[in-house]
């Protein structure tokens, strides 16, 4: 069954929503630096996000490795759910990923791999 074109006309319209947002920012690299780090400042924001990105990366292997969705499912929800809950208990402030959804998560990779060779202190 095809989809409609409403739906993706809808589509499209959401992603030029996000698109447009996210050009507010001329460069991912100015977002990164102006905008992601200034909302990721307490150590234990990032040390959660660290374990976040650990945990879906393992999950996101797991599943390419077995096909078993529950994996897929455990990355989505570990990589989100902890990095979301760090920033309402420490930073206390809105995880950048509500505004800024593909910069955002590219962002979260940048700052897992910057932190692993120490320009961020975690613990």
């Amino acid at each position: 069954m095809a989809a409609s074109p409403h739906l993706l006309e809808r589509i499209k319209e959401s992603f030029e929503l996000l698109t447009n947002m996210e050009n507010q920012y001329n460069t991912f690299d100015s977002f990164y630096k102006n905008y992601f780090l200034v909302g990721h400042q307490h150590k234990h924001t990032k040390l959660f996000h660290f374990l976040a990105i650990t945990l879906a990366i393992i999950f996101g292997v797991a599943f390419l490795l077995t096909l078993i969705f529950w994996f897929l499912a455990l990355a989505i929800l570990t990589g989100y759910g902890l990095s979301i809950i760090s920033h309402y208990l420490f930073e206390k402030n809105k995880p950048a990923t509500y505004e800024y959804p593909v910069y955002s998560f590219f962002s979260a990779f940048r700052m897992f791999f910057e932190t692993l060779i120490g320009r961020h202190k975690i613990l």
